[in-house]
């Protein structure tokens, strides 16, 4: 079926607002008690059957519906529409202990028992025919039902069982790598087996790369990675096509956009999603984790097309996942909402609607907590569902971005593969530091895939993207060309899609382009930094460049690079191409992209004074601007119009006091 917008889903509510709720852990007075409150809340949208497997199927041949036609039947009488799921997420202890070869393997062999969740091989034949089964029963009985808006895949596809190197795996992997390539010498020659004679002679030969006494062949550890990617969305595409036979609503799953989950390449999965949805939890582990909160989300709209997104889950204060699970403070809440509305979600959910009694996730935020109804989280919980209501007029635009950003999953698997040149490297910290610093220089971000056109971009950047293949090369090319300034930095066009070095110097496709050939890495140890001539600092990485027609803009003054190019640039049609070859620090990056971004001419938002998150939404006459203080300063921008959260009319210079948001529906 077509794509389906989020308004499609509850075409009333303006900006969605929903939430998990799992009924089978609590009684039914409760679930009536919990009916009131979501009316009280405004709960638009309620995923159910999440984890129902062994609620609605807790034997072989057993089938038990009574309490989900139930929920249905009281969800649709209280006029709040359901996210249905298959109930696959994780099988019943009767599959797993009458099929253990369904169970996953990690890399030195050892199965990984039940008593959690996921607990199977995504390649299990015989997960896959029960899983189908239920499906099937499911969108036979609820295909129709005037109660359902959404279909909800599983859940978090991929979350804790993206790898499995069993023997079903293994028969997996071969099946994909003779589709790929054909011949077991064209699988040679990809791999470059002749090192280390690793050379196979038979598809029966090549196994998933298990735990060995020495570094694994990269090639084939991205190609597994590649596998692992398929194996999960085939499981999504072959629920997807049994409910398409019983169902006219649309189906999607939850991605896991986020800076801990890496096994899936979204890339590859978001044109099978009728709706694209994710799902974002606050990384407290991370430095700045309200930064990760707006790069993930300019990532979603980028896989959603630039279209809106639902926000499939998220937590009201902490989670229950990490080594400290810091509850959010006065304001956060509504930062982070506004933060993810900004950058295109036209629609909140939360985990979970009930905070639970037992069970693992026990300690989790919900919209109603442990403390019940009289409490300040509650009435939080309720204040927020009001501000989602008066945000109406906001659904439906977009985010106009003249920066793009590139990332991809491939790029990440490889860069941090086994036997790379500095393990201070992450792929990820390169990304979100580009990120930060287009942020920074007011521009407005959408985060797009290697190849993707960009000739309406005014700024381009390109972080450390380790595999690079020919076409993705000619776009970014292309976008100089065209009059964009971009950005390329160091790491980027290292090997091509099979990890294979480019001879002749890095990076082997962007050399002409760029103007310089690098013939040496030159990493700095984790405590080092290096000195630029423009004054810049830099750290992690150094590199020892020959330049051919490129300007030297800054060279390195300290380090094993000391006299070489630093920053060059190029220039190419009518814009021009950047080389960066240290990881800046972050003041020093953002002036570099001021720069690129005053050569472009690229439209920007800034504070009047202070700092602020600004980002704008608009469609035809209609603009609003999300002006969000994660300072402990106030801070003042200058627009007119009616302010959405506050319910004022503002004209000039508004404040927008620290810690607060301002949504502001701005004058023509």
């Amino acid at each position: 079926m077509p794509a389906a917008t989020v308004a499609d889903l509850v075409p009333t509510s303006g900006v969605l607002f929903g939430c998990d709720y799992n009924p089978e852990q609590w009684d039914r007075e409760t679930w009536r008690e919990d009916m009131v409150l979501m009316r009280e809340a405004g709960i638009d949208l309620v995923a159910i059957n999440i984890f129902g497997w062994s609620t609605i199927n807790p034997a072989p041949g057993v089938w038990d519906f009574a309490a989900l036609d139930e929920m249905m039947a009281l969800l649709h009488e209280n006029g709040i529409r359901v996210n249905l799921g298959t109930g696959t997420a994780s099988p019943p202890p009767w599959l797993s202990s009458t099929y253990p070869e369904t169970l996953p393997m990690a890399p030195d062999g050892t199965r990984r028992y039940p008593g959690g969740r996921q607990a199977f091989c995504p390649s299990s034949p015989v997960f896959r025919e029960h899983a189908a089964h239920l499906v099937e029963t499911v969108a036979e009985r609820y295909g129709a039902h005037p109660a359902l808006a959404l279909w909800h895949v599983s859940n978090e596809i991929g979350c804790h069982n993206a790898l499995c190197y069993c023997d079903e795996s293994a028969e997996a992997f071969r099946s994909w790598l003779q589709s790929r390539y054909g011949t077991i010498d064209a699988l040679n020659v990809a791999w470059g087996t002749n090192f280390w004679s690793q050379r196979y002679t038979d598809w029966a030969q090549i196994l998933p790369p298990r735990a060995t006494l020495s570094l694994r062949n990269p090639a084939q550890l991205l190609d597994f990675s590649r596998f692992s990617s398929d194996a999960g969305l085939g499981l999504y595409r072959a629920e997807a096509e049994i409910i398409r036979r019983h169902s006219a609503a649309p189906v999607t799953t939850n991605f896991m956009v986020t800076a801990h989950i890496r096994t899936q390449d979204y890339w590859t999965w978001a044109g099978e999603m009728d709706v694209v949805a994710n799902d974002h939890y606050l990384d407290r582990r991370l430095p700045d984790p309200a930064a990760e909160l707006s790069f993930a989300a300019d990532l979603t709209r980028g896989l959603a097309g630039g279209e809106p997104w639902l926000l499939m889950e998220t937590s009201t204060s902490a989670v229950n996942w990490q080594p400290h699970n810091l509850a959010k403070a006065p304001g956060e809440l509504v930062r982070n909402v506004a933060s993810h509305i900004a950058r295109g979600a036209d629609g909140i959910c939360f985990f979970q609607w009930r905070a639970s009694a037992q069970g693992a996730e026990k300690f989790h935020s919900a919209l109603l907590p442990h403390a019940g109804a009289d409490s300040a989280l509650w009435r939080q919980s309720v204040e927020l569902g009001a501000l989602l209501r008066r945000l109406a007029p906001v659904a439906g635009t977009r985010v106009t971005a003249s920066a793009a950003l590139l990332f991809s999953w491939e790029a990440w698997w490889a860069l941090e593969n086994e036997g790379r040149p500095s393990e201070a490297l992450s792929y990820l910290e390169q990304v979100h530091a580009a990120h930060n610093a287009l942020t920074a220089a007011g521009l407005t971000v959408e985060v797009v895939r290697p190849g993707a056109e960009l000739h309406t971009r005014r700024v381009v950047v390109v972080p450390a993207l380790h595999v690079l293949r020919a076409t993705e090369a000619q776009a970014i090319t292309d976008a100089a060309r065209g009059g964009a300034q971009v950005l390329v930095t160091f790491a980027t066009g290292t090997v091509d899609e099979n990890d294979r070095v480019g001879l002749g110097g890095y990076p082997a496709l962007l050399r002409e382009t760029l103007g310089l050939r690098v013939e040496e890495f030159a990493p700095l140890r984790p405590q080092d930094t290096v000195a630029l001539s423009n004054g810049s600092t830099g750290s992690v990485w150094s590199e020892r460049i020959t330049v051919t027609d490129a300007e030297v803009v800054a060279s390195f003054t300290t380090g094993p690079a000391a006299g070489g190019a630093a920053l060059t640039r190029k220039a190419l049609g009518s814009g021009a191409a950047w080389y960066i070859a240290t990881a800046l620090a972050p003041a020093d990056y953002a002036a570099l992209i001021d720069r690129l971004a005053t050569d472009a001419q690229a439209p920007r938002l800034r504070a009047s004074s202070g700092e602020l998150e600004l980002v704008r939404r608009e469609d035809g006459a209609r603009r609003f601007l999300f002006a969000i203080n994660h300072t402990d300063q106030d801070a003042t921008v200058h627009t007119s119009g009616h302010d959405l959260a506050t319910q004022e009319d503002v004209s000039g210079t508004v404040v927008v006091a620290a810690g607060t948001v301002r949504i502001i529906e701005e004058s023509a």
